[in-house]
């Protein structure tokens, strides 16, 4: 018994330690974006929501800088684009691996993997330089200036369009795997057509798993920095202006006060997940 208690007392007291090592940092963040401060750190100079609403320097407020705006807009939308390419991309990798057999089938599932383990820079580097490639040799072969392929907002898209696939695939798989087959057969032997069994039985099914492989998507991509970086161009994602006013002017409350709304933001998002994969269940 007293070994049991004090493997019990073990247990509680590394897990307080985890969520406090988890933690501690995302409150420290948090808690400067309302210091009354130039500069996020100690002392505590008093509470003030200045670092938000100010439109003034030298204490510009986030919902008045323009530069930090655009950027959260640029991020904004870059994830929702990135985001629904990469679930409907996915949901079609899923019924591929799952449901079909082909040859070479190990190494096709193999090459759907490899972009989460080749590091980010090496990715951005390599879509960039191909893309460039591309670029210059329809420039010089027909004299078509191709944008596309250039660094900027569609470059950077694809490029996170590369590795968010395979995540949203193995997401959407996972749950198809748990699918009863019987539910489609019995629909079609009631005479549905095969487009319709998807539309009204399979999809329905899978919905908490793509709603979860969006949010998933979205949030990594918009806090993805080594591959964007190596793909920017002039209309820059909110992580890119963030790291370059740190490394021009230096750290600001502001940008904490940017870490508290991405952490409410990427909050909701769970939250919201978690919402739909209840009601799913029920």
């Amino acid at each position: 018994m007293q070994s049991s208690a004090g493997l019990r007392l073990i247990y509680r007291a590394y897990m307080a330690a985890f969520f406090l090592f988890l933690v501690a940092p995302l409150i420290a963040a948090g808690a400067f974006a309302f210091n009354d401060s130039l500069f996020p750190s100690l002392p505590w100079n008093g509470f003030t929501l200045d670092w938000f609403f100010s439109p003034v320097e030298p204490k510009l407020g986030l919902f008045y800088d323009e530069r930090l705006l655009r950027g959260l807009n640029n991020s904004l939308y870059i994830g929702v684009v990135v985001a629904a390419l990469s679930v409907a991309a996915g949901t079609c990798n899923a019924f591929l691996f799952e449901r079909k057999s082909f040859p070479f089938k190990g190494v096709a599932y193999i090459l759907l993997i490899i972009p989460l383990v080749i590091p980010g820079v090496i990715l951005g580097i390599s879509i960039l330089v191909f893309a460039s490639m591309i670029a210059n040799w329809v420039d010089a072969e027909f004299g078509l200036f191709i944008t596309w392929l250039r660094p900027g907002v569609p470059l950077i898209v694809l490029g996170q369009f590369s590795f968010l696939t395979t995540i949203t695939s193995l997401v959407i798989a996972a749950r198809l795997q748990k699918f009863d087959m019987a539910l489609e057969e019995a629909a079609l032997n009631l005479g549905a057509s095969r487009l319709r069994v998807l539309r009204t039985v399979t999809l329905p099914f899978l919905y908490p798993a793509m709603f979860s492989a969006f949010v998933v998507a979205f949030l990594v991509s918009f806090e993805n920095f080594n591959t964007t970086l190596m793909l920017v161009g002039s209309d820059a994602p909110l992580t890119i202006t963030m790291y370059d006013r740190m490394v021009k002017a230096g750290s600001t409350p502001v940008l904490n006060a940017v870490s508290v709304v991405l952490m409410l933001g990427s909050g909701l998002l769970a939250l919201a997940s978690v919402a739909v994969q209840r009601e799913r269940k029920v």
